[in-house]
Formats: structure tokens, sequence, C-alpha cells
């Protein structure tokens, strides 16, 4: 947002918090036991908000996938009344920091932001660039401890880079040639030119085939509650191995 805001436009940051607080560092059952919710886009209770308008020429959201789907606080502000009164008709951009799988989860946010009448026009998907078996090892290292450092001192270090995060002002410096003219037909054609939302192949059948898994799962849990600890487990143990 820094170029945005050096073109001479006001930005006005909001921090949604729910209710129910998600820890961080994470253990692993805390972790797994946000699958059934996630995945079913179960919203949360939130924390009152307020903005300081009422109207915005632009909305940008910052959220990130949880299980293959948008994380709870996240789907919980985009079915929240309210908000979706703030955001309908307007021109929307999402930005997500993720492993590298995001494509099942920004599917659900097209749903759920088409149900709210809002206007996505561009996606930005910042992802851990390491190979997949590594960053599969590393992010856990990342949530379990708090730490992004190497682990063991040999792996590469969890999550996006450094120089990716810094470098995301390029987007900020074509979306302010939007703004400018407030005009959003081609956003994301530039976007993706300059590296906004990268796809491989590869991991897109690796993140359908595990999406699947996962709501299966998912609908036993609903099925039979009593037993959803113990499914939890199955899918701590075994849908890792989907993830190769």
């Amino acid at each position: 947002m820094r170029p945005v805001i050096a073109d001479g436009n006001e930005v006005e940051y909001l921090q949604i918090k729910t209710v129910h607080q998600f820890p961080f560092p994470w253990s692993t059952p805390v972790f797994f036991d946000t699958v059934p919710e996630s995945v079913n886009i179960i919203p949360t209770t939130l924390e009152p908000w307020q903005t300081k308008l009422a109207q915005y020429d632009l909305i940008v959201l910052g959220w990130q996938p949880w299980n293959l789907s948008p994380s709870i606080p996240f789907s919980s502000i985009l079915q929240d009344e309210k908000f979706k009164a703030l955001i309908k008709g307007k021109p929307v951009i999402t930005i997500s920091g993720c492993r590298n799988m995001w494509i099942n989860a920004q599917e659900k946010n097209k749903k759920l932001l088409q149900a709210a009448g809002a206007q996505l026009v561009g996606n930005i998907a910042l992802v851990d660039r390491h190979p997949n078996h590594l960053s599969y090892f590393t992010i856990f290292h990342w949530l379990g401890t708090g730490r992004k450092d190497r682990k063991w001192g040999i792996f590469p270090k969890p999550g996006v880079s450094e120089k990716d995060i810094t470098g995301a002002s390029k987007f900020g410096n074509l979306v302010k040639e939007y703004l400018r003219l407030n005009s959003w037909e081609g956003l994301q054609q530039d976007l993706s030119q300059i590296g906004a939302a990268p796809v491989k192949y590869s991991l897109m059948f690796i993140e359908r085939k595990a999406g699947k898994i996962f709501q299966k799962w998912v609908d036993l849990i609903n099925k039979f509650p009593q037993k959803g600890k113990i499914y939890l487990l199955y899918i701590n143990i075994i849908l890792p191995w989907h993830y190769w």
C-alpha cells in the first residue's frame, strides 16, 4: 500500500479480531481442530469493528488459507452482514500469504464475494517458493514454534521470503495507476504479468486431490460428531501423504 499512499490516497487499516482467539504458535491438535469449520466456511463470532467512512474507492483484503480453504477469521468477515454492506458494489483486491496452495480457497472467496455483491478486480498470492516437500516441513516448524528460522539449521526459512514481501510494492505501483483512473478492467492480467498469482499445475493436481479428501473427512465428522477427535487424528496422519 505504500505506493498507493505516496500517490496521495488516504488508506485506512482495519484489523478483524475474533472473539475466540486462535493461538500462535499452534499445537498440532489445535491446528487440525480448525479443519471442519474452515473447510465448510462456518463463521465464528467477531469482535465489534468500525470504519471511519461508509464508502471506499477500493478495498484490499489480506487473508490466509487454512486447510485449503479461507481461514476462519477471513470467511467470517466475508459473511458478516455489516461488512457485506460495506463491500457491496465496490472493487476488491485480495492478497494472501501462504505456503503454496491457494486456488481452492480463493474459489471459495470468489463465491463469498459474489454473494456480498462485491467486484473482485485483482488477486495477489505471495507464496513460499521452496520445493513442496521442503516447505511442508518448514511451515510446521514455523507454526509450531513461532520461529521463522532454519529448522535444525539446515532447512530453508519457512513462509514467504522477505524479498517477496518487500518487493510487493510493485503490485502497489500498478494498483495506484488503476486507482487514478477508477477503472479496473485489465488489472488482473497486468498483475499476473508481474508475478501476482503464480500457478503450478502440478500443485493444482495435489490441491484438488487433497481438497476432496478434506471434504470427505469433514463430512464424516459432521455425520458422526462423537468420533470427531479420532477422525481429526486420521487427517493428521493420512493427509500429509497427499501433499507430495
